[in-house]
């Protein structure tokens, strides 16, 4: 026995209850996930921000987030899933409020690095537990709830934030963390189960000891995002070729190295043990993730920006024009995943990034004078789909593509992939755009770098489809 949580009932009280705990957590992270984003011209104007203050708002939280998920998830394994959740709650909320209580940007920066570390913590947790806790003839039914009902969370983060942000102020978007917490803390403490594996506090062979965690290759890892992030956001201002961003290169440049080396040393004990990628199929997808968040990422730190400061949208009519995209997703990845089931993942993965490619190209065209229904719907709604076609497609293949033994970490390195893909768009858009200073306020300024950007962007998700078509096939069955 690895585990040792009972196996909990979805009928009963505490099975309910540790679905409601899981379900709320990590509705905390997608709500803030989905409404920063909104946010970013009210803070800017409040904080007087620079692009370079949006971009570390956004990248601050992905880069923490990215860095340390597949640590979070060894440390619930060792030290108790319950209670390293439960430390995520907390840290996340604490980290919540500083940013709601931000007074310039370099505070809420900092404050985003640390929300996004109680995030590495919460996210790996919410599911794990889940994992752990239930009856395996209840599992796929509770992680299935967990699923549907944190999709609906996400569907109403933008519709809830812009009303927030509107109605009150965008600080509120982080405060709503602190009662949603106490409800997960009560929750979790009163219904949730503690599990632990086992087997990651036994000896590994005479004279080994415990198995060490990977911290070293979890900081290399966030050395090398933080010292390519850094470059990109800072070269507009200081220039390419200044002292600064010449070290955060080679800095972002040495860490990769380092970590690639140290991952191959250490073998399977590894944060990422380097065999996965002796899988291409592995490889590949990976690199597919990152072009497509890539672009998503970039969509949406673009879109909530322009719509606002070029078109004259409040806060809530931008989240609107985000839910058709976030609804789409939440009805249509179980039926994208049950064709991919049957025809393999190829074709849908080649068709979802053009189609989303497309929608791009028609938002590109959005002018001052819009009508959402005749030119905004179109273009969200063609993103969505072509989305819709690549997630659950590309999830259930980066599974496929590795023993099972590995399943956690591959799922997680794809998620870290992910938000790397996203931080990297933020961090490098607005230098190929051209977009520096406060011209995000400068409606004239702000439309020729949305252009180029939506143009970036749909170029990204076209790359994606032909990786997907000339390297992407059906796993082998295991």
């Amino acid at each position: 026995m690895t585990d040792t949580a009972p196996a909990l009932r979805l009928g009963t009280t505490r099975g309910r209850g540790t679905l409601l705990a899981a379900v709320l957590a990590s509705g905390m992270v997608f709500l803030d996930s989905t409404v920063v984003n909104v946010a970013l011209p009210r803070l800017g104007a409040d904080l007087d921000a620079t692009v370079a203050g949006l971009q570390w708002t956004v990248n601050g939280y992905l880069l923490t987030l990215a860095a340390f998920v597949l640590l979070g998830g060894a440390l619930g394994d060792r030290f108790g899933r319950r209670r390293v959740f439960l430390l995520g709650v907390l840290w996340f909320t604490a980290a919540s409020l500083l940013c709601g209580l931000a007074q310039d940007t370099g505070w809420l920066i900092a404050a985003r690095f640390l929300q996004g570390a109680g995030g590495a913590l919460l996210t790996p947790g919410s599911l794990s537990v889940l994992q752990a806790s239930f009856h395996p003839d209840d599992r796929g039914r509770a992680i299935g709830a967990w699923s549907g009902l944190s999709g609906v969370s996400t569907a109403l983060g933008p519709f809830l934030g812009g009303w927030l942000i509107d109605a009150l102020s965008w600080r509120w978007i982080f405060f709503l963390n602190l009662p949603l917490a106490v409800l997960v803390a009560l929750a979790a403490l009163r219904w949730v189960p503690e599990s632990r594996d086992e087997a990651a506090s036994r000896t590994q062979g005479p004279g080994r000891g415990r198995r060490r965690f990977d911290v070293a290759g979890a900081l290399l890892g966030a050395l090398a995002l933080a010292g390519v992030t850094y470059a990109l956001i800072d070269a507009p201002v200081r220039g390419l070729r200044s002292v600064p961003v010449l070290v955060a290169v080679l800095a972002g440049v040495v860490g990769a190295v380092a970590f690639v080396l140290v991952e191959r040393r250490r073998g399977d004990t590894a944060m990422l043990p380097t065999g996965l990628f002796g899988s291409r199929l592995f490889s590949v997808l990976n690199v597919f993730t990152v072009l497509v968040y890539a672009a998503l990422g970039g969509f949406t730190f673009f879109f909530a920006v322009y719509l606002q400061n070029v078109l004259g949208w409040s806060a809530l009519l931008t989240g609107v024009a985000l839910l058709p995209m976030t609804v789409l997703l939440l009805v249509g990845s179980a039926r994208a995943g049950g064709l991919s089931a049957r025809i393999g993942p190829r074709l849908p993965l080649t068709v979802g990034p053009l189609v989303a490619a497309a929608g791009l190209v028609l938002l590109r065209g959005v002018g001052p004078d819009a009508s959402y229904w005749r030119d905004v719907l179109p273009g969200v709604a063609l993103f969505g789909v072509g989305l819709t076609l690549v997630v659950a497609p590309l999830t259930a293949s980066v599974l496929a593509a590795v023993d099972d033994r590995f399943a956690g970490v591959a799922s997680g390195f794809n998620n870290a992939a992910s938000r790397a893909g996203g931080l990297l768009a933020v961090a490098a858009l607005p230098l190929l755009v051209g977009l520096t200073g406060a011209g995000y306020a400068q409606p004239a300024e702000l439309t020729g770098a949305y252009r180029g950007a939506m143009l970036w962007c749909a170029g990204l998700l076209v790359a994606g489809a032909a990786l997907a078509a000339l390297l992407i096939h059906r796993p082998p069955r295991r």
